[in-house]
């Protein structure tokens, strides 16, 4: 018997007049806003620039939409295209359906575009913000919860989440409530996120360590998260296309983990004044900048980023 469920929203949309505010896109903003507040904190502890890593989401946050967008449409396929189907519903972001790892893949080369314009090395702001993507990854998930959507196989645990008949898929329409894998992956993010802080501080995660560190954790969750879940997709054998992605994504993230970790070890460069800060501050984000071998690498010099007015000069020209 079900002691107890969490119910599902009676609907995700809100009129204000002709205007339709959907709680989808509301998530991914608040998550929007979260990741670049917490990684503007990280940044500055680190003696960057105040304000760059907005600067920077200017550029990743449309690259980031329109990966997460194409993912899902080219792993979804189905959805749109076919008999009976509409072609025109893949523009439908509102309507749902981002694949993290498009929206993290195209996401990552807006932010590297921002970084060239403004002269910061990619990798130092990564390690920087890459909590606070996690964290935004952890708010959006409750988008699907507003819709309905990408929960998992039916359950009698107290937590079940309630979904209403018309969002149920074929062969499940007996069932009331469902493993709520939107809660599970919400809460996976958020322990992420701090995870990688908390090693971040005790280890002193440089020259995209961070990264890697969060590439892990993430896969882990997402493996068994997907485990749970009876939404239409694609497989490979016996494991769904995430589930590749999760492994592939895993091994090549603990191979740049060791690898960087041997042959890029201590600290960067102050972002500020090419000096290494103190680490005994117990801040553990106070320490940053661009590593020589980063900065030839990527083509960023590792001196102090210019202020806007003169990027904003360089561009004018």
């Amino acid at each position: 018997m079900v002691l107890a469920s969490i119910p599902s929203p009676a609907g995700g949309i809100w009129q204000i007049g002709p205007v339709p505010i959907r709680a989808y896109a509301l998530c991914i903003i608040a998550g929007v806003v979260a990741a670049v507040w917490i990684g503007d904190r990280r940044w500055v502890a680190r003696g960057g620039t105040p304000g760059a890593v907005a600067d920077v989401a200017i550029w990743a946050v449309p690259f980031g939409l329109v990966g997460g967008r194409l993912y899902h449409v080219a792993t979804d396929w189905q959805l749109y295209f076919g008999d009976g189907r509409s072609p025109v519903h893949a523009l439908y972001v509102w309507e749902g359906g981002l694949g993290v790892w498009g929206a993290i893949g195209f996401g990552a080369v807006g932010a590297w575009i921002g970084c060239r314009r403004l002269g910061i090395p990619f990798l130092m702001l990564a390690d920087a913000v890459i909590p606070g993507v996690a964290v935004a990854q952890g708010i959006g998930r409750w988008g699907n919860w507003f819709n309905q959507e990408l929960f998992g196989r039916p359950t009698t645990l107290p937590w079940g989440l309630e979904i209403d008949p018309e969002h149920r898929p074929a062969g499940y329409g007996q069932f009331t409530t469902f493993h709520p894998t939107f809660l599970y992956e919400s809460l996976w993010c958020f322990g992420v996120a701090l995870l990688v802080i908390w090693a971040d501080r005790r280890y002193t995660l440089r020259h995209g360590r961070a990264v890697a560190l969060y590439v892990m954790a993430y896969t882990v969750g997402r493996g068994w998260i997907e485990a749970l879940r009876i939404d239409q997709a694609h497989h490979l054998g016996p494991l769904r296309l995430n589930d590749w992605t999760s492994i592939i994504l895993f091994a090549l993230a603990l191979g740049y983990f060791v690898w960087a970790s041997k042959y890029l070890p201590g600290q960067e460069a102050s972002a500020t004044d090419g000096t290494a800060a103190d680490p005994s501050d117990g801040s553990g984000d106070s320490t940053v900048g661009a590593a020589s071998a980063e900065a030839t690498d990527s083509g960023d010099s590792a001196v102090s980023p210019p202020s806007r007015e003169t990027t904003d000069q360089r561009e004018d020209r």
